[in-house]
């Protein structure tokens, strides 16, 4: 494609997905996330808030170019660990979804859009490290810091994927 063209060709359709439930302590970052990007998003993506069973996932980034998912992890190492995941074409590693308060989590979500052959191009997934699921916990102090972070990193990818060569090579 010329680089006209590729001046000329709308965005890609982006989706923002903040998973979890902010009543049980860790888990709630995903719903911190998305209170911090509030306001933060270009017009055009579309912030969407889950909790409990995710099987909406699959009608929610129906049609999207690209999906940016936060969601919390299992601890592996340390509470507030960042991962940034490139899910578009395979699938979470072992230990990247919560010690899952989901009833049907991301994993299953993505796993089932490979079999309706619906999943976006780009899944780009941000799972923080968490230490404490159980409902009614406090979150942990360095799990709120590493949301800031995150609201940051998200706004930044967000960017980088409204750019018509992200699209392009993503395509490829």
């Amino acid at each position: 494609m010329s680089r006209r063209a590729d001046s000329l060709a709308p965005p890609p359709t982006i989706l923002v997905v903040a998973i979890g439930n902010p009543d049980r302590g860790d888990d709630g970052v995903g719903a911190l996330v998305a209170t911090q990007l509030a306001g933060r998003l270009p017009p055009g993506v579309a912030l969407v808030a889950r909790s409990g069973d995710l099987l909406a996932l699959v009608e929610d980034w129906r049609g999207c170019d690209a999906v940016v998912c936060i969601d919390a992890a299992a601890p592996i190492e340390a509470p507030g660990r960042i991962h940034r995941i490139d899910a578009g074409a395979g699938e979470l590693p072992r230990g990247a979804s919560p010690t899952s308060t989901h009833g049907f989590g991301l994993a299953e979500a993505l796993a089932l859009a490979d079999m309706l052959r619906s999943r976006p191009p780009t899944v780009i997934v941000y799972a923080i490290e968490g230490a404490g699921f159980a409902g009614g916990a406090a979150m942990t102090p360095a799990v709120a810091v590493a949301a800031a972070e995150v609201a940051d990193r998200v706004v930044a990818e967000v960017g980088r994927l409204r750019q018509p060569q992200a699209k392009a090579m993503s395509d490829a």
